[in-house]
C-alpha cells in the first residue's frame, strides 16, 4: 500500500513521462488524481443499435472500422473521415455511421481501417448520410474482451481528457492507484457521510457496479464540495458578524419627507424590505443583505430609502453600478428625488466629471459610481453604507476594497437577475435576503411571442407601425461583427441594413466595444427621444430605463439564455403602455424552440431562472453570475435542494462545534480560504 498523499513522482508505479503529465495538470498526488471523477459513465454491456434517422441525443456505438482516409474542401481545410459498421451488417439498425474529424490532422495516426471502436456524440442527416461530427472514441484491443477489462463488458468510466494521457490509460492509471493507495490516507479533512467510507465511494464512482451506484457515488462528493462551500459561507458570516459596525436608523426624518414626495404609495413588498433594512441598520453589528427583486420591482426606490437613513444618521452612503451608463442613469435618477430634499447627490466614474466637484471635496452626503469609486480616497470621510447594484458583475475582491474603508459599513447588494433558490443558498448565503416579489402599480404589460422563420418585410412593418405611433424599440443581436464560423447577423451589418430601411428615422447603435462616453452620447439621445429605433448587443441588459421603449425584437433569440432574455426584455413596458417582446429563431433546433417558448408563458423571473437552470445546466448560468462557481465540480446537483440544505447544516453544526476558531490549535481558521470566489477546505497535515 502506499499513501493516498504521497508525491507521484516519488512512487515507482507510474513512469516519469506520465506523472508529468498529471503534475502539468495539477495532479500532484494520488488523493488527487482520484479526485479526477468521470464525466460520465458508458454501459459497454451493450451498446445502443446503430440508428436509421438523427439522434436528439448522444448515442454510444461498437462498430468495425470498414473505410477511412482524409478528405479537403479547400486550402489548408480538410477532415478525417471513418465509415464504423456494427457486426450485424445492417439488420437491426442503418449498419453504417460516418465519423468526422475536422481540421484534426492527428486522428490519422489514431484510426485506421480495421480497428474496433467505441464512438459517442449525436447522430445528424448530413445529404441522406448519417453522420456523427467529433465523436468521442476509444480504440478496442483483443484483450479488452477479457472477464477482467476494465475497458469492455462492464460500465466504463470516462473522464476529462488530461494532455499527454489517452483516455483507455488515464482510465488505468486510476485504477491502479485504487487498487495501490492505503483507503485511510483517502478520507477528507471532515467526514461528510460517517460510516461511508470515502475510499470505498471512490471506487464506487469510478468502477460501478450499476449507473446508480455511481450517481450515488457522485451525490456523495457533491455533498462532499458544498459541505465545504457552505462551510466557508457560514464563517463569512461570523466573520463579518464579530466585526464592529456602527447603529445607523435611528432618525428617519429625511426617510419621512421621502415618502410624502412620492406621488404614490410603495408596495407591499417594497414596505417590508426597508423594515428588514431599518432593523439590520439599527443593530451594532454591519448590515450585510441581499435584495433581490425581478425587473421593475422598484429597487431603486428601497435603495434610496436606505441611503437617505444612513445620511439622517450623518455619514455617506455610496452606490456603486457596473456600468457608466447605469451609473449615470442612477445619477439622474437619485438627484431628481433627492435634491429637492436637500441632499447632496455626486456623480464619480472615470470619464466623467460634471458632478465631481462634490465627491473630491468630501462634502456629498451620497456617491454614485462605478468602480472608479474603489480608488477615490478622497470621495469619503465617513462611509456609512455601500449598495452595490447588479453585485454579481463585481469581483469579490472589488467588493471587499470599498467595503474595507475605515469602520465596517452597512453593505447592501442588490440584483434584478432571478436567481433560483438553489444558487442563492450557494452564493448568497452569508447574506440576508429581502425580496422583492410584486411590481409597482401602473405599469404596462409585456407581451412576448416567438416567431419563427419570420419575413424581414413583416419585420420591418411591424417596426415602422410602433414607430408612428411614436415609440421607440431595441433591436438586439447576438454579435458586435460578423463572425467567419457563425452564421449570425450581427449588430453592425444588421445597423446598416436598418438605416436602408427606415431612413426617415434616428437610429443609434450600442455595443461593448464603443467607449464609454460614446455609448452614454447614444444612451443619451435615445432616451431624449432623438433617437427612435436603437440596434445594440446584450450591453443594454442591466438598468437602462426609457419609459416610452415599448417594442424589441431579439434576432437568434435561441443564442441567450433564458434569464439574459428575460432581464432584456425588462428594458420594455417601463411606462403606461404595453410592450412586445418579439423573440426570432429559426425553429431548427427543438430544445432551442422550447427553452423560447417558456417566455411565452411566463412573465415570472424566478420561475424562468429555474427552467434556465435545467436547460443550460449550472455552468453556463453560474458563468453569468459568479465567475469562480462555473468551475463546481458538481454543478448538476445544484438543483437538489435536500443535498443543498444537508450541507449547510452540516457546516453549521461544524463551525458551532468547532472549539478552535482562533487556529492555534488546526482548528477551522487556518483550513478556510478563498480562491477567486472559489471556497477550498485544506485537509489537514
Amino acid at each position: 500500500m502506499i499513501s493516498a498523499r504521497t508525491d507521484l513522482a516519488s512512487m515507482t508505479i507510474l513512469p516519469p513521462k506520465e506523472v508529468a503529465a498529471l503534475a502539468a495538470a495539477g495532479y500532484q498526488t494520488a488523493a488527487q488524481v482520484l479526485d479526477h471523477l468521470p464525466k460520465r459513465h458508458e454501459d459497454r454491456r451493450r451498446f445502443d443499435l446503430f440508428p436509421n434517422q438523427p439522434s436528439a441525443t448522444a448515442v454510444c456505438l461498437r462498430g468495425t472500422v470498414i473505410d477511412s482516409a482524409k478528405r479537403h474542401f479547400g486550402p489548408g481545410r480538410g477532415f478525417y473521415e471513418a465509415i464504423v459498421m456494427d457486426g450485424s451488417g445492417g439488420v437491426f439498425g442503418s449498419g453504417k455511421i460516418t465519423c468526422r474529424w475536422f481540421n484534426m490532422a492527428f486522428i490519422h495516426k489514431l484510426i485506421a481501417t480495421g480497428q474496433e471502436l467505441v464512438v459517442y456524440g449525436k447522430v445528424k442527416d448530413t445529404n441522406g448520410r448519417l453522420i456523427i461530427d467529433h465523436p468521442e472514441f476509444e480504440v478496442l484491443r483483443e484483450d479488452d474482451t477479457a472477464a477482467e477489462s476494465i475497458h469492455l463488458q462492464r460500465i466504463v468510466p470516462v473522464y476529462r481528457n488530461i494532455a499527454g494521457l489517452a483516455q483507455r490509460r488515464l482510465r488505468e492509471i486510476i485504477h491502479l492507484l485504487l487498487l495501490s493507495a492505503d483507503p485511510v490516507t483517502l478520507a477528507a479533512a471532515y467526514e461528510v457521510a460517517p460510516g461511508d467510507a470515502r475510499a470505498d465511494a471512490l471506487w464506487q464512482a469510478h468502477f460501478p457496479t450499476d449507473l446508480a451506484q455511481a450517481q450515488a457515488a457522485r451525490r456523495r462528493f457533491a455533498l462532499e464540495e458544498f459541505f465545504a462551500i457552505q462551510l466557508n459561507v457560514a464563517w463569512r458570516r461570523f466573520r463579518h458578524q464579530e466585526q464592529p459596525g456602527r447603529v445607523l436608523g435611528k432618525r428617519t426624518g429625511l426617510l419621512t419627507a421621502f415618502y410624502q414626495s412620492l406621488p404614490f404609495d410603495l408596495t407591499a413588498a417594497q414596505k417590508r424590505s426597508i423594515r428588514e433594512i431599518i432593523a439590520n441598520m439599527r443593530e451594532p453589528r454591519p448590515m450585510n443583505r441581499l435584495l433581490q427583486g425581478d425587473v421593475g420591482s422598484g429597487k431603486t426606490l428601497v435603495a434610496m430609502a436606505a441611503m437617505l437613513l444612513a445620511i439622517d444618521s450623518g455619514c455617506q452612503a455610496a452606490l456603486m453600478a457596473p456600468t457608466q451608463i447605469l451609473a449615470e442613469q442612477h445619477f439622474l435618477t437619485f438627484r431628481r428625488w433627492l435634491e429637492p430634499l436637500g441632499v447632496r447627490v455626486a456623480l464619480r466614474t472615470a470619464n466623467r466629471d460634471e458632478a465631481n466637484h462634490l465627491a473630491l471635496d468630501g462634502t456629498a452626503q451620497m456617491v454614485i459610481g462605478t468602480h472608479a469609486l474603489l480608488y477615490e480616497e478622497a470621495v469619503f470621510r465617513d462611509l456609512g453604507l455601500v449598495i452595490i447594484d447588479e453585485q454579481h458583475k463585481f469581483g469579490v475582491a472589488q467588493r471587499a476594497a470599498l467595503i474595507s474603508r475605515g469602520v465596517v459599513p452597512d453593505v447592501l447588494v442588490m440584483t434584478a437577475t432571478p436567481i433560483p433558490r438553489t444558487l442563492t443558498m450557494t452564493l448568497y448565503g452569508d447574506l440576508d435576503v429581502s425580496l422583492l416579489d410584486e411590481k409597482p402599480p401602473g405599469r404596462g404589460t409585456i407581451r412576448t411571442a416567438v416567431r419563427v422563420g419570420a419575413k424581414q418585410s413583416d419585420i420591418t412593418a411591424f417596426v415602422k407601425q410602433q414607430l408612428a405611433r411614436g415609440r421607440q424599440a431595441y433591436l438586439v443581436y447576438p454579435l458586435v461583427e460578423d463572425s467567419e464560423t457563425l452564421k449570425v447577423e450581427s449588430a453592425t451589418e444588421a445597423f446598416a441594413k436598418w438605416r436602408k430601411r427606415l431612413p426617415a428615422h434616428e437610429i443609434g447603435l450600442i455595443h461593448g466595444k464603443l467607449r464609454p462616453d460614446e455609448k452614454e452620447a447614444v444612451m443619451r439621445r435615445f432616451r431624449e427621444g432623438a433617437t427612435q429605433l436603437l440596434v445594440a448587443t446584450t450591453v443594454i441588459e442591466v438598468g437602462v430605463d426609457v419609459p416610452n421603449a415599448t417594442l424589441m425584437i431579439l434576432h437568434h433569440a435561441e443564442r441567450f439564455g433564458l434569464a439574459q432574455i428575460h432581464q432584456l426584455r425588462g428594458r420594455i413596458g417601463r411606462g403606461e403602455h404595453h410592450g412586445h417582446c418579439i423573440l426570432l429563431t429559426d425553429g431548427k433546433n427543438p430544445d432551442a424552440l422550447a427553452k423560447l417558448q417558456v417566455l411565452e408563458q411566463s412573465a415570472d423571473g424566478f420561475e424562468i431562472a429555474e427552467a434556465d437552470l435545467r436547460f443550460r445546466g449550472p455552468g453556463d448560468v453560474l458563468g453569468t453570475l459568479q465567475s469562480g462557481l462555473a468551475d463546481l465540480r458538481f454543478g448538476d446537483f445544484l438543483a437538489d435542494t435536500a443535498l443543498l440544505r444537508q450541507a449547510r447544516e452540516l457546516a453549521n453544526r461544524v463551525l458551532a462545534e468547532d472549539p478552535l476558531l482562533d487556529g492555534a490549535h488546526g482548528g477551522l481558521r487556518p483550513m478556510i480560504q478563498e480562491h477567486g470566489g472559489i471556497p477550498q477546505i485544506q485537509a489537514p497535515a
